[in-house]
């Protein structure tokens, strides 16, 4: 009986949650401009997208600090804990979670695109990266991120207050979860930036946390069948202590330029990132303990470092262009001169280390047959605006590019002649640039004949 209903749970998340993440990924939730054309479809069609984001995001390392926490919420760790309640104790896990989401939907709906360039401002990024990496450490098992005594007798309890405990805990793993952004709720939050529909905004993300609970609804399920903590539990944690570190290091991208230009796109650097992962993970990174010997635990240590290095390397390698444009940076006077005398266009492309979108472009426009296009039509001129600044805001609010990413096509008189909003394939984008490229060479002839 039991094993039926596990199955039957097993099939409805299938069949929930495969639909949803099918449309999220065909709607490209990394791009704000891209979710404003999944909302344009109206109905349920936002809502089954954000739901599908949710879910997808529960597969990523921003649930991991929350897993060994909830298993033990919901039976794992020797509390006699029925099906039924367990799966009460998850439905309000994932409310206290859903409120922290709605709630973060409202403030970044609220401030606007300001939003986005916190993720390029050391004063936040750094504290940012030090919790994960303080996180890690607990997961290493260096110290216990235990409640207050009298929280945990409350949660043991099941009854009355332990179900507002397991709310309360929903709120904490919300912000742990919160942080880790990546292209869905990257996409999801830049588009509330630039509705500043609060209702919308809150709405949205609170639909993002149920889609990340339903993970918590199967842990839910599951933890009362689960062997107590064992050995198990501390590789999950191992786990989930290396993929922090990876984390805490790709928050620091944006403002450390050493790991910003880290990686090639080459084939032999990705197969040297993943040979360094799979060595570091090998040796001991995952089923080593740092409890154990000196020597152990030195060697778990070095093992570690070897695999977050090689999977660093692997994201530093998907990131990473297979070739670089011959961009003018930040230089519009020299963009324009050079246009000008070599009677082609200027291709505007303001960006920001922080934008997800942006750093897609960039492997749009190192495209075969794009490269070359840009090249032989226009002068690419790259405004970086990760900052908020009055310059910057001054250089947006000049070429109505107040939001992220924009590519704007002009000809050498400051003319636009094309616009790209939002994250395209190279299939999309080509078609524009013969567009813009076809009106400046049009311009060109007119000159010639004068």
């Amino acid at each position: 009986m039991r094993a039926r209903a596990i199955f039957l749970l097993a099939i409805g998340v299938v069949v929930i949650a495969l639909p949803a993440i099918a449309f999220a990924a065909t709607c490209d939730g990394g791009a704000a401009g891209s979710f404003e054309e999944v909302r344009a479809h109206g109905g349920l069609a936002p809502y089954l997208t954000s739901f599908g984001a949710g879910f997808a995001t529960s597969l990523t390392p921003c649930v991991y600090p929350m897993i060994p926490i909830v298993l033990g919420i919901f039976g794992a760790r020797g509390t006699h804990v029925s099906r039924g309640k367990a799966v009460a104790l998850a439905s309000l896990y994932v409310l206290g979670m859903g409120l922290t989401f709605a709630t973060l939907g409202c403030v970044f709906a609220l401030i606007g695109q300001k939003s986005g360039t916190l993720l390029a401002d050391a004063r936040f990024v750094i504290p940012m990266a030090i919790l994960y990496v303080v996180l890690a450490a607990s997961m290493f098992g260096a110290f216990e991120l235990n409640l207050p005594a009298s929280w945990q007798t409350k949660l043991s309890s099941v009854g009355g207050q332990g179900f507002g405990g397991a709310f309360a805990m929903g709120l904490v793993g919300g912000f742990t979860a919160a942080p880790c952004t990546g292209p869905f709720l990257g996409g999801l939050l830049g588009f509330v930036t630039q509705t500043r529909d609060v209702i919308a905004g809150g709405s949205l993300l609170f639909v993002y946390a149920l889609g990340l609970g339903v993970l918590f609804f199967v842990l839910a399920a599951f933890a009362v069948s689960l062997p107590k903590s064992g050995r198990w539990m501390e590789w999950v944690k191992s786990g989930g202590g290396v993929a922090l570190i990876v984390v805490a290091l790709y928050f620091l991208r944006p403002i450390v330029p050493a790991l910003r230009e880290a990686g090639s796109h080459s084939f032999a650097f990705l197969a040297g990132a993943v040979a360094l992962a799979a060595m570091g993970l090998g040796a001991g990174a995952i089923h080593l303990s740092f409890h154990d010997r000196r020597a152990i635990q030195l060697r778990k240590g070095a093992a570690v470092a070897i695999a977050v290095v090689g999977l660093f390397g692997v994201i530093a390698w998907a990131m990473a262009v297979s070739r670089e444009l011959p961009w003018i940076k930040n230089d519009e006077p020299a963009a324009f001169a050079q246009a000008h005398a070599a009677r082609k266009g200027v291709m505007i492309d303001f960006g920001a280390t922080w934008c997800q979108a942006c750093n897609e472009l960039e492997h749009t426009f190192a495209a075969d047959g794009i490269a070359e296009g840009i090249a032989k039509d226009f002068v690419p001129l790259k405004l970086d605006v990760s900052k908020d600044t009055a310059s910057n805001q001054a250089l947006q609010e000049k070429y109505g590019a107040e939001t992220l990413p924009a590519v704007i096509f002009l000809d050498d008189q400051g003319h636009e002649v094309a616009r790209v909003r939002t994250f395209v394939a190279p299939a999309d984008f080509q078609c524009v640039l013969d567009q813009a490229a076809e009106k400046v060479r049009a311009r060109a002839n007119k000159l010639s004949m004068r």
